[in-house]
């Protein structure tokens, strides 16, 4: 049914609402406080650490009469970082890793918009830390729009996307006796965003 509702009646999406997808475009924020922006990263070859940002500032345009003008910014504070270990944490936003003395923030800018169907979508952009700026992709599914208890419309997504550390220049880690490397160049990426319409 395209980037507004879904084919069946699910609750809560503008199908079931009975909503012209059309009708919720517009200027959107993202709540941080229903929003997760999350890594996962590969420790010592044999097991997973995962992470989120605390801290950020987001907003999306969206297009439900054509997709590919859709657009998305983010903003995330780099020391609000949390793995639930607060050394992990400390040695994260050392010179190690972030410098986040030096580089305080990472952005997220969207170039490009794609529908692929149903609620799958794509969305690639430049990706800026520690100073250097590269093109990622992110894979979106759309998971429907609401209005909630507060009278906010709301809509939410699903992401995911893959990168190497080592494009933008972080590079530490350490060796293991049994051969690899403590840390994994290969970053997971996933989000779960609610954003709230402007009003």
């Amino acid at each position: 049914m395209g980037i507004f509702g879904r084919s069946e009646n699910t609750p809560g999406t503008a199908a079931s609402a009975g909503l012209d997808p059309a009708a919720l475009t517009g200027e959107y924020t993202i709540d941080p406080a229903h929003t997760t922006l999350g890594f996962v990263a590969r420790h010592a070859m044999v097991t997973n650490v995962k992470g989120s940002f605390k801290e950020f500032t987001g907003a999306l345009h969206l297009d439900g009469a054509e997709p590919a003008k859709s657009t998305a910014t983010l903003d995330v504070r780099m020391d609000s970082i949390d793995t639930g270990n607060a050394d992990r944490d400390g040695h994260l936003k050392s010179s190690d890793f972030f410098r986040t003395d030096e580089f305080p923030a990472m952005t997220f800018r969207s170039t490009r918009a794609e529908a692929l169907g149903g609620d799958d979508y794509r969305i690639t952009g430049d990706l800026s830390i520690l100073g250097v700026t590269k093109p990622i992709t992110i894979a979106l599914e759309f998971n429907g729009a609401a209005k909630d208890p507060f009278g906010n419309e709301r809509v939410g997504f699903e992401g995911k996307a893959e990168i190497l550390r080592s494009e933008w220049g972080l590079t530490w880690n350490a060796a293991l006796e049994t051969g690899g490397v403590l840390v994994s160049d290969k970053i997971k990426l996933v989000f779960d965003i609610s954003a709230v319409r402007s009003a």
